[in-house]
């Protein structure tokens, strides 16, 4: 028999092994966890540490202690915006305290020095097929970087110190913060704009420059401010900060930290759902409003319609939230308040859908949470602008992600946190101590 044969029969005997466990005994404790968390992807088990932002089931992100509407008011605005700038929010994530105006303009000034990207690394991401996915181009771009690692560069030095060791971790971390949104710009110029690039405005903060930089009208300056910071961290526990963390526990430098946390990024049950959410929300625009006003009823039988049919509605549920996300929330207030888009009509759709599906899954009784999530909200912003490039989505979410990460390890490795390894257990195991009742 083919070795593939054999596997195939292999894992067709051991799945009931596994079901079984988690139906019937996973509530067992066994070392003080469950066998339902051992296997279900350590769902809930509190083992890391970090004091960048904080996930509340109630009121969604903190970041420093503050919720999000206390952060976006309390940190310095860009000029003529009602947002702060994405550097201010930066100096928040590592220092905990809001910055002065001055404070705010040394950081700007300082990733002025710092965004100027290497022509390699633009020739490594040119050398790969035209039709690669942008976040394969973004990972490639960020490994090219690697080559001027601070941190690599101490570390091989012979001198090395693990009680400077952050310093040279903020070095790389400041660069990358700095360069990422220049190479997404380079990226969605490579593949949308026929390779037409735009140079740096040494005028601009940030998000503004990469609004410039892809040939955005002035609105979207603050669309980027605003998505970079809410997408910037979600505690430590998501796929993308973990691996970032996990990655660099092993003193891997941030340039491999952080490619691996961006291809866990690109995953679909993390940062590629918010293109699958906007697919799924155009084909129910097409399938049930077809230019009809998408009334409380129409939507309300549309998504009936949905879930009898055995699918689920995206955007929907969380693993930790049980309210509706304040990231969502705040993308919908900036929906409401911008002339034109909250007339749009894919924003009309997703209005009502907001008004309608907490409702209708709390009837249909099979989530825990029937409240929308950040991916239900932020494709609909991006499409009014024009960025109809759904695969490009989760590189805008990796420019704002790389923030908290970053902020993160510079602080693992200021606090000199240890290498990574958590303890595997067999399924013999498993069910030995679930016979016996659970393992102390």
């Amino acid at each position: 028999m083919a070795l593939k044969d054999t596997l195939k029969l292999k894992i067709e005997e051991h799945r009931p092994r596994t079901t079984k466990l988690v139906k019937e005994f996973g509530q067992v404790v066994i070392d003080k966890v469950t066998i339902d968390q051992c296997i279900g992807g350590a769902r809930d088990i509190r083992s890391l540490v970090t004091d960048i932002s904080y996930l509340d089931p109630q009121e969604g992100i903190r970041f420093r202690g503050m919720t999000i509407p206390e952060t976006f008011a309390a940190l310095p605005k860009a000029a003529g915006s009602a947002y702060p700038t994405v550097e201010s929010f930066w100096y928040l994530l590592l220092t905990g305290d809001v910055p002065t105006d001055a404070q705010v303009a040394e950081v700007v000034a300082e990733w002025k020095t710092r965004q100027v990207v290497p022509e390699y690394v633009f020739a490594a991401v040119r050398a790969l097929p035209r039709d690669s996915h942008p976040m394969v181009m973004l990972s490639v771009a960020m490994l090219a970087m690697q080559k001027d690692s601070k941190f690599a560069g101490f570390y091989n030095s012979g001198k090395f110190n693990k009680n400077l060791a952050w310093e040279y971790v903020y070095e790389d971390a400041c660069d990358i913060v700095a360069r990422i949104p220049v190479v997404a710009a380079f990226i969605y110029n490579l593949k949308y704009r026929d390779d037409k690039q735009v140079a740096i405005d040494p005028k601009l903060d940030m998000g503004a420059n990469f609004a410039h930089m892809i040939g955005q009208k002035e609105e979207y300056k603050d669309v980027a401010r605003m998505y970079f910071i809410l997408h910037s961290d979600h505690e430590s526990g998501n796929v993308s900060a973990h691996t970032t963390h996990l990655v660099h526990s092993a003193l891997s430098d941030p340039y491999y930290a952080y490619s691996a946390g961006l291809n866990g990024l690109a995953g679909p049950l993390h940062g590629l759902a918010n293109q699958e959410v906007l697919d799924w929300t155009l084909k129910f625009q097409e399938k049930y409003c077809k230019g009809v006003e998408p009334t409380a009823e129409l939507i309300k039988a549309a998504l009936w319609d949905t879930l009898n049919a055995g699918q689920v509605i995206p955007g929907y549920g969380h693993a930790v939230l049980r309210k509706t996300d304040p990231r969502y929330t705040s993308q919908r207030e900036f929906c409401l308040n911008t002339e034109g888009l909250k007339d749009y009509p894919l924003f009309k759709v997703i209005a009502m859908i907001f008004e309608v599906a907490p409702g209708v899954l709390t009837e249909h009784g099979k989530t825990k949470n029937p409240w929308p999530n950040v991916d239900a909200q932020s494709g609909v912003i991006q499409m009014y602008f024009g960025l109809t490039e759904f695969e490009f989505y989760t590189v805008l979410f990796g420019v704002g992600r790389a923030l908290g990460c970053m902020a993160n390890i510079t602080w693992d490795r200021g606090l000199g946190y240890a290498l990574e390894r958590p303890k595997s257990v067999t399924t013999a195991m498993l069910e030995k101590w679930a016979a016996a009742g659970g393992r102390e």
